[in-house]
């Protein structure tokens, strides 16, 4: 799957390049590449999979699209108005590398480029896209989406698990509806899942900010705590952050439908988990 996620990748970051300004070029291929773990992306594929899917070139388009999207949300969330940060993925955030300017253009590029890859694969199903955009764009937009999610950092109170579910888990559930979308399936019984499974994600990621090393996360630490921002571990201290971890990772694989790769998913889910928290993470909550 990996494969074929860098290939649609290198593909809508080729065509964002051509004739572009020599800066914005590098800048979008710098936040593209090379990449993390490409989570959101291979859910969806997995999801599609195991709902039928042969893989289809708009699996591989809508993948690249979830992909693209998250990029855009990182170089967005590092920007000196929001997080301010110096680090991403090990190195220097765009804004650092480019300038505050390309950042920002850079990211609404992403999201661009994000859609436009949906639309160029659509017309192997045409039937499939929009409910395919529709639920990307719920997932960026507002009122429960990526927007949103930030959004609330501008607010006087947080709800957290609110907060969780727009700004993490609104793409981990596009992630899986467009999964079951891209192989003719009701995408319905496929928001739990990645609801759940991105609150998860998100836990996981309060318990490396307020516990871990910034060579462990490749981004600067302790970020929620500095900027008086809700987190699980304030909220539920360690022990709690992490069996609250644990309860979201059970409830996602129990919440995959019945379908023919049902048992594999259930158990990628469980793997992907595993590999949330760092070890050195784990040895510090023991």
């Amino acid at each position: 799957m990996r494969t074929r996620i860098e290939a649609a990748l290198t593909l809508a970051v080729r065509r964002a390049e051509d004739g572009a300004p020599e800066g914005l070029a590098g800048a979008v291929r710098y936040a593209v590449f090379p990449g993390g773990a490409r989570i959101r992306p291979h859910l969806c594929l997995a999801v599609a999979e195991a709902c039928g899917d042969e893989g289809s070139p708009l699996a591989d388009a809508v993948a690249c699209s979830l992909e693209l999207l998250h990029c855009a949300s990182l170089v967005h969330d590092d920007l000196p108005c929001f997080d301010d940060a110096d680090i991403r993925r090990g190195r220097p955030s765009v804004h650092r590398a480019y300038g505050e300017p390309l950042a920002v253009l850079v990211g609404d590029a992403l999201i661009v480029m994000a859609f436009e890859a949906v639309a160029r694969a659509g017309a192997s199903a045409p039937d499939r896209v929009v409910p395919l955009i529709t639920t990307l764009a719920r997932a960026v937009g507002t009122p429960h989406g990526l927007v949103a999610g930030q959004a609330w950092e501008s607010e006087p109170s947080v709800p957290l698990e609110q907060y969780h579910r727009a700004k993490t888990g609104s793409l981990f559930m596009a992630a899986t509806m467009c999964g079951a979308i891209v192989a003719g399936e009701d995408p319905e019984p496929w928001r739990v899942v990645g609801e759940r499974l991105g609150e998860a994600y998100q836990v996981a990621d309060d318990l490396l900010d307020a516990l871990a090393m910034s060579s462990e996360a490749g981004k600067p630490l302790g970020q929620d705590a500095a900027l008086a921002r809700p987190n699980a571990v304030l909220a539920l201290g360690v022990d709690g952050a992490i069996a609250r971890l644990h309860a979201l990772v059970g409830q996602a694989a129990e919440s995959v439908p019945e379908c023919r790769g049902a048992l594999g998913l259930r158990q990628l889910v469980l793997q992907m988990a595993k590999r949330l928290v760092p070890e050195g993470l784990k040895r510090s909550a023991a």
